[in-house]
């Protein structure tokens, strides 16, 4: 029932509409703990991974979560570590522009997808096997860690509606 308060359901967004408010909190104030945790995970993740790699992976994973503040965050890091506006906007349709990356950014890519949609519940086979051909264990381990921890990131970015472009 509506009452002159409160929108007709004709009248209210459709599920996934943009939203016109800032964050719902200031988690990393509240859960100080959790942030220092995730900073200390996330400088551990990265280690021994290139850094343009590491932003493409950031990039791609929060266009899949649609986390605006990560996107608007890691394009700018993308750029600032020498990534080119072509291979930033084409990064959504990679698989289609094979030309741009490289085997193991198109593997990173790859799992990067697997790892955050989990679509059918686990990582296909094929998806870390062509990961494992062109990345060193050790280096796989790291890669898996810090998709995990963009993951994480953009979980908190989306729950709390942090906004692109303020801390």
């Amino acid at each position: 029932m509506t009452n002159p308060t409160t929108p007709s359901a004709t009248q209210q967004a459709p599920a996934g509409a943009g939203h016109h408010h800032g964050p719902r909190m200031r988690w990393a104030k509240l859960a100080p703990e959790v942030y220092k945790a995730m900073i200390a995970l996330d400088a551990a993740a990265k280690k021994g991974l290139d850094g343009t790699l590491i932003e493409l992976v950031n990039i791609r994973a929060s266009q899949l979560n649609r986390c605006a503040f990560c996107l608007h965050m890691h394009t700018a890091d993308a750029r600032k570590a020498g990534e080119t506006e072509e291979r930033i906007a084409l990064l959504n349709a990679w698989e289609e522009a094979a030309g741009f990356y490289t085997d193991r950014e198109r593997a990173a890519l790859a799992l990067t997808e697997a790892i955050t949609v989990l679509t059918e519940g686990f990582v296909p086979d094929a998806v870390y096997e062509q990961a494992a051909a062109v990345f060193e264990e050790a280096e796989l381990a790291q890669l898996i860690a810090q998709i995990t921890t963009i993951n994480a990131w953009n979980r908190f970015g989306v729950t709390t509606r942090l906004v692109p472009g303020q801390v």
